[in-house]
This record gives C-alpha cells, structure tokens and sequence, in this order.
C-alpha cells in the first residue's frame, strides 16, 4: 500500500508572528518536512490574535505548505471590558476561542485532502484540545507535540487551570499514538506519572537551531564580525518575573559599580525584546544600573541573530522550576559559538546540555554571590572557551530532528 505523506499541523504559533519562541520548532519542522515530500497543512490563528506580527515575517512561510487560519480572539486584548473578562473565557489560554473554529476548518481539511495524522504542538494548550476533537470526529492518527511538562507541582498555581491541564494530559495520554517531549527530564517525569505506557510511546525530539537561518550567517566571518571597546552580555528573548526574573544579576552588577570595580565600566548587559520593557526599565532604575544594563525592543529574527552573533557572551535565565526544560534559544547559542552565561540550576536539563557542549558558565539564578564572582571571571581578559566543530553541531539541528520526525510519522501512518 502506497503510504500518503499528508500531515494536519495544528499551532497557534506561526509566522507572521514575532516575538515568540514557540515558532521556531513548528516553523522549522514544516519546512523539513514539506521538502522531504509531505505535503503539509499548517492549521492556525486569524493574525488578530497575534499581538505582535510583521507581514515581512511571512516570507518565511515554507512556500510548499499550506496554511489555513481560523477565527480567533485575545481574551485579555480583545474580549475584555476594562480589563475585565470572565474566567472561564481564558481555559486553558487566552486564545480558546480558535476552538470551534479550528476544528470545522480541520475537519473539512482532513475530509478534503485525505489527511491520516494530525499533530498538535505546545505552548498554546488550546491546540491540544483542537488535535483531541479533530481525533475522534475523523479518527485520524493524533501525535501530540508536548515540548515542555504541561502540569506540575508548582505550576500552573491557578488551581483550576492545573485541572484542565491534567485533563487535556489524560486525553493526550488515552488517544495519541505518540507523544513528543522535548528533554530527557520531561521524558523521565512523564514515564513515571503514566507507568502503564509503554516506553516507545514517549518520543524525545529535542529543540535545536535551525540552520537555514544560522548557517549562512557562521559562513560570513566578515559580515558578522563587530568591534567594540565594551563586553557585550546580551538576553535574546522574554522575560518574566516567575521563572526568568534578572533581578539577582540586577543586584549583582549594583554591588560591583558601589565597590567601583573596573571591571564593570567595560560590561555593557542587552535585554532585547523582553516583553515586560517597561517594567524592566524600572527596575533598573531603581538600582541605578542604567549605564550598564539597558532594554531594547524587539528585531526581527535575521537582525537578532546578527546581534547574538555579535555579542561577547549570550545570557540564560532560567529557574529552578524550569529544570525538566531547555529554551530553545539555547541551541541557537550554542551554534553561534559564543560563551553562554548561564543563570540556572545546576542540576536541569539546560546544564546538562551545556555542561556536555561546552562553551558556558553555569550558575544559579538566585545567588548574588556566585553571579557577582562569575560576572569578574566572564570579563576577565585570561577567560578561555572551546566550542564544538560544525560536525558535531549538527546533531543540534532542526533539520536533524526533523529527521527523526518524518521516520516518525511513517510509522505511525503505517501502523
């Protein structure tokens, strides 16, 4: 039987968005896959649920898949009353209201194109719940791309959210063929919470950076190359006040500019499109950081590779209830071949990572201390860092997991 290389992606994130990092993996996975022959149909959000997009993004669509857009609204931008909405209209995201629309244009695309597999992606759980009903309306094969643990002990704190999240788990878990994770944390927590699947049901398809985006820029040592009398640390991406929060690096720098450590006149910290500008502004006013810390908006995504190939050193900020995941602008970082400065838990899997590439200092994001002492090391001028050869980069690419999902999917299509 000739197997039909036809795929249904269902995902929020998708250009011409910006400002996010949730579509860097589907962005990359659909271009691999179209040029490997299947033929893709990309299910996700009118652009008026987007907060930020750009139509020059847009040419990044892969010109081989065809993208279907479904009706949909920003709770907290478009359906509230002064600032006001109603709960339910937020679960188990903002964007819930794609639902039913996603569904009747997936449907019909299915029917259409004889569609055998859908695949749902994170960080918008809304998508999830699109993959569930498209599954039992058609009977399609269903493979959740999970990424990072959805429910966990300490997230999400919203009682009732946690709830939700739990039940689209359980669906995912009693219905897909295959679930995707990200990291071997999420695949060690997840095992251990269902025991009763079977081990080759989790499936670890590990971010990575996408190299026909990375690669030409490696190869134009002349382009990229800039001089500068300051050391440039730079965050590359958002940031919160939860899991990511700078403010012990904040504390640290203060303490070095009250001591009039020389060192600190020569480091200049970048926190590029956070998110919150405004409130970080703030904060490093209040201690009086402003001429070594600054915020700037977001670039479009050539442009911040540029920037972060440019840099000194790039950041990491990540908790420790993060530990079961790895940002994927850490493959990104590790590519660019620049030292990374990460402030993280030594015993996650983004430590991990870098521990066994090389290239970074790791230390954790709440200790003062120990990010005051790593900061005069970084800019110590007898600093040394060795990165991996291009070959062996490779296996941190999209194209290489994107690899492993196409033989994936032919399984699954063929059981």
């Amino acid at each position: 039987m000739r197997i039909k290389k036809r795929l249904l992606y269902v995902a929020y994130h998708y250009p011409p968005i910006q400002g996010s990092s949730g579509v860097h993996r589907t962005l990359a996975f659909t271009r691999y896959l179209s040029e490997q022959g299947w033929a893709v149909t990309l299910l996700t959000t009118s652009l008026s649920a987007y907060a930020d997009w750009h139509p020059q993004q847009a040419d990044y669509i892969p010109k081989r898949v065809k993208v279907l857009r479904a009706w949909a609204w920003d709770a907290v931008r478009q359906l509230s009353f002064r600032g006001k909405y109603l709960s339910w209209m937020a679960l188990p995201d903002r964007w819930q209201s794609w639902i039913p629309f996603a569904v009747i244009r997936g449907w019909w695309a299915i029917r259409r194109e004889r569609i055998p597999v859908v695949i749902s992606t994170y960080p918008i759980a809304s998508a999830h719940i699109i993959g569930y009903l498209l599954h039992k309306l058609t009977g399609v094969a269903w493979i959740a791309d999970l990424r990072d643990p959805m429910a966990q002990d300490c997230f999400p704190k919203d009682a009732r959210l946690k709830r939700v999240f739990y039940w689209i788990e359980s669906k995912m878990v009693k219905h897909c063929q295959r679930i995707l994770v990200t990291t071997q944390g999420t695949l060690a927590l997840y095992r251990e919470r269902y025991p009763e699947k079977p081990a080759s049901f989790w499936q670890l398809i590990p971010n990575g950076y996408d190299e026909v985006l990375i690669d030409p820029l490696m190869a134009d040592d002349a382009r990229t190359h800039a001089v500068s009398s300051y050391f440039t640390l730079l965050h590359s991406g958002t940031i919160n006040t939860y899991d990511r929060h700078p403010g012990h690096l904040f504390e640290a720098i203060a303490q070095l500019q009250t001591e009039k450590n020389p060192a600190i006149a020569r480091l200049k910290v970048v926190l590029r499109g956070t998110g919150m500008d405004a409130y970080w502004q703030e904060q490093i006013r209040r201690l009086k950081i402003t001429d070594t810390v600054e915020v700037q908006p977001l670039l479009p995504v050539k442009q911040a590779l540029l920037e972060m190939k440019q840099a000194s050193a790039l950041l990491i900020l990540q908790d420790v209830s993060c530990n079961y995941q790895i940002p994927a602008k850490t493959y990104e970082y590790i590519r660019l071949k620049r030292p990374i400065f990460a402030l993280t838990d030594e015993k996650g899997d983004t430590a991990a990572l870098l521990n066994l590439v090389g290239g970074s200092v790791v230390v954790p994001l709440t200790d003062t201390s120990a990010i005051k002492q790593a900061l005069l090391a970084l800019l110590s001028p007898n600093s040394v860092f060795r990165f991996l050869s291009d070959d062996e980069l490779k296996q941190y690419s999209r194209g290489h997991q994107g690899e492993t999902l196409s033989a994936l999917l032919m399984r699954v299509i063929s059981e």
